[in-house]
């Protein structure tokens, strides 16, 4: 890409340089670093097209409020993105991160979550079934016989898992109370920085959910069985004014639908490599990532606890 041109449009002064490759890789896009006469940005490339649905208004009001997040670039003219050599892009502020770690400081979760939910702005179309739909007993039954008959070496692990699956999904409920939330709290998007803080990346999946759910899925991922850290956090989201309780298995429901998705998804790259997962180990890798620790029904019954 035109570096000269991306740093134009955007207003970011001077380019000095763009990294030779792409220096982050996640499920939707690569990131890009460019170096300007301002500083330096990350530019993010989507695998598929894209436009601006709102959620860098989302991420801009949340920075506003304090959510420690890189800070939205828009066009001169205001747009979120630009085409450049043919490829849409879109270019946030750059900031030093660390690897992805769920064991980060939970009081520094819990503080960000509660920042991040007491931002309310005008909540744009209806939830999403990634969060909100069972995958399904067929689903699952024929994603394990493909498996099988293709020879993955993790069909034994998700067949055994499958029956805990289904059940699981009998726990979902739709969510009761919407607004705009992130939708994709993960150790990977919240990712500690060379300060000793953390910081939230990948706002584009944020939409319509139940901010109680939200929280759930943060306790799940940074706090597992840990009954210490599931109080460091909780504690810490109320006291920093966080809205939501866990109170009802229901409340799992969009943990429960989207690691469904998330392993289903994995399954079929596996099947199917594609840019989201380019190979099988990349699949292999991804659906790992719920078959190594699965979130079954003890496991979340404890966190409720």
């Amino acid at each position: 890409m035109d570096a000269s041109a991306i740093a134009r449009l955007f207003g970011l002064g001077a380019a000095t340089r763009l990294s030779d490759g792409p220096v982050a890789r996640g499920k939707q896009g690569v990131v890009w670093r460019l170096d300007t006469a301002d500083g330096r940005w990350a530019v993010k490339v989507p695998f598929h097209p894209a436009d601006d649905d709102g959620s860098a208004a989302f991420q801009e009001a949340a920075c506003a409020a304090g959510v420690p997040a890189p800070r939205v670039r828009r066009t001169a003219d205001g747009q979120v993105f630009a085409t450049v050599d043919g490829v849409r892009v879109r270019v946030y502020e750059w900031v030093d991160l660390g690897a992805p770690d769920p064991n980060l400081d939970p009081e520094l979760v819990g503080t960000a979550l509660a920042a991040l939910h007491r931002v309310r702005i005008d909540t744009a179309g209806p939830v999403h079934p990634w969060y909100t739909e069972p995958v399904g007993p067929h689903r699952w039954d024929e994603l394990v016989a493909s498996l099988r008959r293709e020879g993955a070496p993790f069909a034994g692990r998700l067949a055994a898992l499958r029956d805990e699956l289904v059940a699981l999904e009998s726990w979902i409920e739709p969510p009761a109370n919407l607004q705009t939330c992130h939708r994709d709290l993960w150790a990977d998007n919240v990712l500690p920085t060379a300060d000793g803080g953390i910081c939230v990346i990948d706002w584009e999946n944020s939409g319509a959910a139940d901010p109680a759910q939200e929280l759930a899925c943060a306790l799940f991922e940074f706090a597992r069985h840990d009954r210490g850290r599931v109080r460091a956090l909780t504690a810490a989201y109320r006291s920093a004014g966080g809205p939501a309780t866990l109170s009802r298995r229901g409340d799992f429901s969009m943990l429960i639908a989207q690691l469904g998705h998330i392993t289903e998804a994995a399954a079929s790259d596996w099947l199917n490599p594609g840019p989201r997962s380019p190979d099988r180990a990349a699949a292999t890798a991804w659906i790992s990532e719920v078959l190594d620790d699965p979130h079954s029904r003890a496991r979340l019954a404890l966190l409720l606890e």
